[in-house]
C-alpha cells in the first residue's frame, strides 16, 4: 500500500507504531495516550474521529465503540522528531478514561512530605461497570481502553484500583450476589444485568461463552509473552486475562443468580472437595 506524502513524514517505531495524546480541545487538558500504526491515524486524519491500535490484541480500536464515549478530532499535530502525535479532541461524555473519570492521568505526585506519594485527584464521574455494561457488547470490542498513565489498551489496573476503595475483597461475590438480585426487578433499559435478565437464559449462556473464548484467547496470548524480553507486553498480557476471567466468573454468577442460586453454594461446593482426590472424586461422579 503507497502512503500519503504526508503519512511518510511520520516516525513510527519499529512495530509500526507512534504514541498519540489526546488533549480536550475547549480546555488543553491531557485526556489519555495510546497507539496509532498508519492505519489508524490515517482513518483518524479522514474520519475526524479517534482511531487508535491496541498492542495485544493487534487491531484497531475505534475510540468509544463501546462505551459511547468517541473523540472528535479538531486538530492533530506532529512533534519536532515526527514521533509523536497530538491530537484536539472533543470528547464524549466528558470521559476518557476507563476507570470513569475525565483524564487517564488522575495521578498526582504529592511532594509535601519526605517521601513523594502518588494521590487520585480527579473523581470517578460514572461507575465503569454502567458505562461498558451499557452497551451490549463481546469483549472482542468491550472498550477498557486504558490509555494514558497506564499501559496500552485492555490494562485494568486503574480500574482495580479504583474498585478496591469501593469494596471489600473477603465478600466481593456476596455483594454481587446482592446487587444481581436486584437486578431482576430493574428496568431493563438501566442496566446491562437487567438487560440480560430480560433477553432470557440463552442470552444470558451466549454471554458465559463468548467471554470463555476470549479467557482461552488471552491465555494463549499471555503465554507467548516474556517478561524478560517485553515487560509491557508481558504485563498488558497479564491483565488482559484478568480481566477476560473475570469477565467469566462474573456472567456465570449471572446464570447462577437467573436460578436463584448464591455464590456461597459454589464456594461451598468447593470446600467440600478440599482433602479429597481430584481422581477419586471425578471416579465417584
Amino acid at each position: 500500500m503507497t502512503l500519503p506524502a504526508w503519512l511518510t513524514a511520520v516516525t513510527f517505531n519499529d512495530d509500526g507504531l507512534i504514541p498519540a495524546i489526546a488533549q480536550d480541545h475547549q480546555t488543553g487538558r491531557i485526556l489519555m495516550m495510546a497507539w496509532m500504526n498508519a492505519e489508524a491515524l490515517q482513518l483518524t486524519a479522514q474520519t475526524q474521529t479517534a482511531v487508535y491500535f491496541s498492542r495485544s490484541r493487534a487491531k484497531l480500536w475505534h475510540k468509544g465503540e463501546s462505551s459511547g464515549h468517541t473523540q472528535t478530532v479538531h486538530d492533530i499535530r506532529l512533534d519536532c522528531d515526527a514521533d509523536v502525535i497530538v491530537l484536539s479532541v472533543t470528547q464524549a461524555g466528558g470521559i476518557a478514561c476507563h476507570t470513569g473519570r475525565e483524564s487517564c492521568f488522575y495521578q498526582r505526585l504529592d511532594l509535601s512530605g519526605q517521601t513523594p506519594v502518588w494521590q487520585t485527584v480527579d473523581k470517578v464521574l460514572k461507575d465503569p461497570a454502567d458505562i461498558y455494561h451499557s452497551h451490549d457488547s463481546t469483549s472482542e470490542t468491550l472498550e477498557i481502553e486504558n490509555t494514558g498513565s497506564n499501559t496500552d489498551s485492555d490494562t485494568i489496573q486503574a480500574q482495580a484500583d479504583t474498585a478496591q476503595a469501593q469494596v471489600d475483597k473477603a465478600s466481593v461475590l456476596q455483594q454481587l450476589d446482592s446487587v444481581l438480585a436486584e437486578r431482576k426487578q430493574a428496568d431493563a433499559n438501566s442496566s446491562y444485568v437487567a438487560s440480560l435478565y430480560a433477553k432470557g437464559l440463552n442470552k444470558i449462556l451466549e454471554k458465559v461463552g463468548e467471554e470463555s473464548t476470549e479467557s482461552i484467547i488471552a491465555a494463549k496470548d499471555f503465554a507467548n509473552c516474556d517478561e524478560s524480553t517485553d515487560k509491557a507486553s508481558y504485563d498488558e498480557a497479564r491483565h488482559e486475562l484478568i480481566y477476560e476471567v473475570a469477565d467469566v466468573w462474573f456472567h456465570t454468577l449471572v446464570g447462577l443468580a437467573w436460578f436463584d442460586i448464591e455464590s456461597d453454594a459454589v464456594l461451598n461446593e468447593l470446600g467440600r472437595r478440599f482433602g479429597l482426590s481430584g481422581i477419586d472424586e471425578k471416579a465417584a461422579r
